[in-house]
């Protein structure tokens, strides 16, 4: 199964929202207390809960409802990831339990709820039934979440969530420890907004990288400890710390990636040699 479907929310609010796939129990939300209906009289408060229909109570899949019975930890009030090939193992666990299709469609609801694609957007790892954390999510399935959730809340919010949506594509960029060119070549095709969401989080990384590379230049040009460095420009030592170490680690992984194409380019066989058959025929004689 793959999280290629909706995406997560993004707006604080999203953390109080109920859960469709949760047992109607847990579901209730519970009654406001004051604010409306302060100043009037208990008899017309009466009146109006009175005229305020009730909303009906979302129905359940019943495939959704004994997943959570079996597993509270996966499919309960709180989501996270789940690992691969979990359809299959489902069905070799419980093969009394659930029709092939019904557990098809159930797992579809659950991957593409606004909740479910949440926990992917967020980054955390893929979790076995036991709620154990078995494997990374794929970037590709992080930023298609991210987008899906950014899609679904911007539609219906009054402000402009861009912003959030690209802080998240910074850190999925980050965790996924990729090169531009290796992300955008593992994240596909993309839509006009998802392309210029990620040309100002590349942007934005391109800068911070820049600073970074600065401060190590300053610092290392000063010859001052790093206590005394960040003293003497008034900065945070443990931040100081960070930044140097961050720089130094982008330095020496852009060094690896250097020797790497170089090594790759000094072992590539000549154009010439590589087209031409040994023996001078026409190479559709060679095949």
């Amino acid at each position: 199964m793959t999280d290629t479907a909706p995406a997560p929310e993004f707006t604080p609010e999203s953390t109080t929202e109920t859960n469709p796939n949760a047992p109607a129990s847990e579901r209730q939300r519970p009654a406001r207390q004051g604010g409306r209906g302060r100043g009037k009289a208990p008899g017309q408060r009466q009146n109006q809960n009175q005229a305020r229909p009730e909303r009906p109570a979302r129905t359940v899949h019943p495939v959704l409802q004994q997943l959570f019975e079996l597993y509270p930890k996966m499919f309960g009030a709180h989501f996270l990831p789940l690992k691969l090939g979990v359809y299959q193992e489902l069905l070799a666990l419980h093969p009394e339990l659930f029709k092939r299709e019904d557990l098809k469609v159930a797992l579809g609801l659950h991957a593409r709820s606004t909740r479910y694609l949440e926990c992917v957007a967020s980054g955390l790892a893929r979790h076995d039934l036991n709620g154990e954390p078995v494997e990374p999510v794929a970037p590709e399935h992080v930023h298609h979440a991210i987008m899906e959730v950014f899609r679904r809340r911007q539609a219906r919010a009054a402000q402009d969530l861009r912003p959030y949506a690209r802080a998240q594509l910074i850190t999925a960029i980050e965790a996924s420890g990729l090169s531009r060119e290796d992300y955008l070549l593992c994240v596909r095709q993309q839509d006009e907004v998802s392309t210029a969401l990620l040309a100002e989080a590349f942007a934005e990384l391109g800068e911070q990288a820049a600073k970074r590379d600065a401060l190590l230049r300053t610092f290392e040009a000063s010859g001052k400890s790093v206590a005394e460095f960040a003293d003497m420009y008034g900065m945070d030592e443990a931040e100081v710390t960070r930044t140097l170490v961050r720089a130094r680690q982008a330095k020496a992984e852009q060094a690896e990636r250097a020797e790497q194409a170089a090594a790759t380019a000094q072992n590539a066989p000549s154009t010439d040699t590589a087209e031409m058959p040994a023996t001078g025929a026409p190479a559709a004689e060679q095949a």
